[in-house]
């Protein structure tokens, strides 16, 4: 015992590792508020998201992805650091050369604060009418320390020489600019020394141009809980100079999954802008997935601002340019999101997607479906899919939604059980078309021992009884046999009865509906009965064009049934 004591903290020697400071700041405002409106969105997936890839983008598919960012609304699109790479400087070029980039968009281009990078940059971005400019150093505690070997004031300084490089190209260069800068590792860096560089850029831009700065504070990597980002932020933002001409930015990661959280509370905190990426791609464990916010937000009843509602399209992109899957379970994205195997949560989906239509609400209400499927795109893929682990409730939701036979609430039990069986003897989900074949199967194809061949039917007797004349099929043998009852199916009854006396049965219920709309619409019946002999419960289903043969055909559903109820179909 104690070896293995050694041996784990040999290798989960968690004593390396140190928490991260904490901001003390009991002033924060941050937990009483709400998101009310969508922030500035900045798509980074052509430079932050593409320098991440195993095999980076080529020019096809970058431009395949501009123009997806376009279609969907995307205002502000950091397009790459064309100062460092060839092949983004050409990209650049061929979007201001093939008039690619609409007037009312803004290209953001990164580079580092260094003279011959920043004129680089200005050869890239001229002929565009609107661009950011974005600048940044590492501020962090760790990079000053173990890359730079640099104090406060010498990292300062190289942001202050990186505005005045900007400034320098204004009076030459005919488009509209926006500075934007990063202390790199925001969330590494010391709260006040952040606002302290921050309002240092601000104070030597001096509305060089009549646009606000931006400055973005980035979460590079994720250091603590989304609480402490969002400290970070509210505080910083409260400190700097000039406020109302200046945007704060976000440029969240996900090191500990917590991207989607630090952005809402970080927007909580003051933030006007968030920068990310379509499905979180980006380095390490990515960026913030923009999506993932947007959706949030529609679901609250909040317009995002972007025109997402095909969420199919904007995958088969991603995946394409970025050579990347999305998993099954990749919020709003994945394939499984919108669907439910736990019994009780299909019978919780069915129930509320009842409710809405009975009431005919306006408003999404379903449980377990934070928004419809429908409106990003989804209304051809199930929701409820049947396996092992389903119950009543999904079974009967299939049956309702794909193939429109809306089983009466006792019967959903019995037939449920028909498809666990399935699931369990083949294994696996089991599809709709396969519980339609069990339907016909065990309710609508049934003709042993009985087989309904023709009946007549009178209500004109001169009395309230209606009179049947019946011809089926017993064990193979024809019978001919008529009858007076209270109505269709207890004139079969009686019918029956008096032909087959060892067959006895008493109608316990009775439900029917229309399969469709129109005039050629059919009907569809069921009938609950229960066996005299040994008191099962069984029921019938019939089809017909008429209610009432609808009706006599589910009688003899239930018959056959419950002939041979102790036998498995499948």
């Amino acid at each position: 015992m104690e070896k293995k004591k050694e041996e784990r903290q040999e290798t989960m020697n968690f004593q390396k590792y140190q928490k991260n400071p904490v901001v003390n700041y009991p002033e924060r405002e941050w937990p009483n508020k709400e998101i009310e409106h969508a922030p500035i969105w900045v798509s980074v997936d052509l430079r932050d998201g593409n320098q991440a890839l195993v095999e980076p983008m080529n020019v096809n598919e970058k431009m395949e992805m501009f123009e997806l960012l376009l279609k969907l609304g995307f205002k502000e699109i950091e397009i790459g650091f064309p100062a460092a790479s060839q092949i983004e400087f050409d990209f650049l070029r061929k979007l201001v050369r093939e008039n690619k980039i609409p007037d009312d968009v803004k290209v953001q281009v990164l580079t580092q604060c260094r003279k011959e990078l920043i004129d680089r940059t200005f050869e890239a971005v001229e002929g565009i009418k609107n661009v950011v400019i974005h600048i940044y150093n590492s501020t962090s505690v760790l990079q000053r320390d173990v890359v730079f070997h640099k104090e406060k004031d010498e990292i300062t300084q190289i942001a202050i020489e990186g505005v005045r490089m900007v400034k320098d190209h204004l009076n030459s260069f005919d488009g509209n600019v926006w500075l934007e800068y990063s202390p790199e590792s925001f969330s590494g860096t010391e709260p006040e020394y952040a606002a302290e560089i921050c309002n240092a850029v601000i104070k030597e831009w001096n509305h060089a141009t009549p646009y606000p700065v931006i400055i973005n504070l980035p979460n590079t990597v994720e250091m603590n809980t989304p609480n402490v980002y969002a400290d970070q932020v509210e505080w910083v933002s409260k400190h700097l100079i000039d406020r109302d001409n200046v945007l704060v930015s976000i440029h969240p990661h996900n090191d500990r999954g917590t991207g989607t959280a630090a952005t809402e509370l970080a927007l909580l905190a003051g933030a006007d802008r968030v920068e990310g990426t379509l499905l979180g791609n980006g380095e390490r464990t990515g960026n913030v997935d923009i999506l993932n916010v947007a959706y949030n937000m529609f679901s609250q009843g909040i317009d995002p601002k972007l025109d997402i509602d095909n969420i199919q399209e904007i995958i088969d992109v991603y995946e394409r340019c970025t050579k990347m899957p999305i998993d099954a379970r990749h919020p709003y994205a994945g394939k499984l999101v919108f669907t439910a195997f736990s019994g009780s949560h299909q019978d919780a989906i069915n129930k509320g997607m009842h409710a809405m239509k009975e009431r005919d609400s306006k408003i999404w209400a379903v449980p377990y479906l934070p928004i419809d499927a429908a409106d990003i795109g989804r209304e051809y893929e199930p929701v409820v899919r049947i396996n092992s682990q389903s119950g009543k409730g999904g079974v009967a939701f299939v049956m309702d939604t794909v193939y429109g036979y809306k089983l009466p609430k006792k019967m959903q039990r019995e037939f449920a059980d028909v498809i666990q069986l399935i699931s369990e003897q083949e294994g696996g989900e089991v599809k709709p078309e396969r519980i339609m074949k069990a339907f016909k199967e065990q309710y609508l194809d049934r003709k042993d021992p009985f087989e309904l061949l023709h009946v007549d039917i009178d209500d004109n007797t001169g009395s309230d009884d209606t009179h049947v004349c019946i011809n089926y099929k017993y064990n193979g043998e024809e019978i001919c046999s008529e009858a007076d009852g209270n109505g269709p199916i207890d004139a079969v009854k009686l019918a029956i009865h008096q032909t087959v006396p060892g067959v006895e049965f008493t109608v316990q219920d009775y439900f029917e509906h229309s399969l469709g709309v129109g005039s050629h619409a059919k009907a569809a019946a069921y009938i609950e009965l229960e066996d005299s002999r040994n008191g099962n419960i069984i029921f019938g289903v019939g089809v017909s064009s008429n209610i009432t043969r609808a009706s006599i055909r589910a009688v003899f559903s239930a018959l056959n049934r419950m002939a041979d109820k102790s036998k498995e179909y499948v």
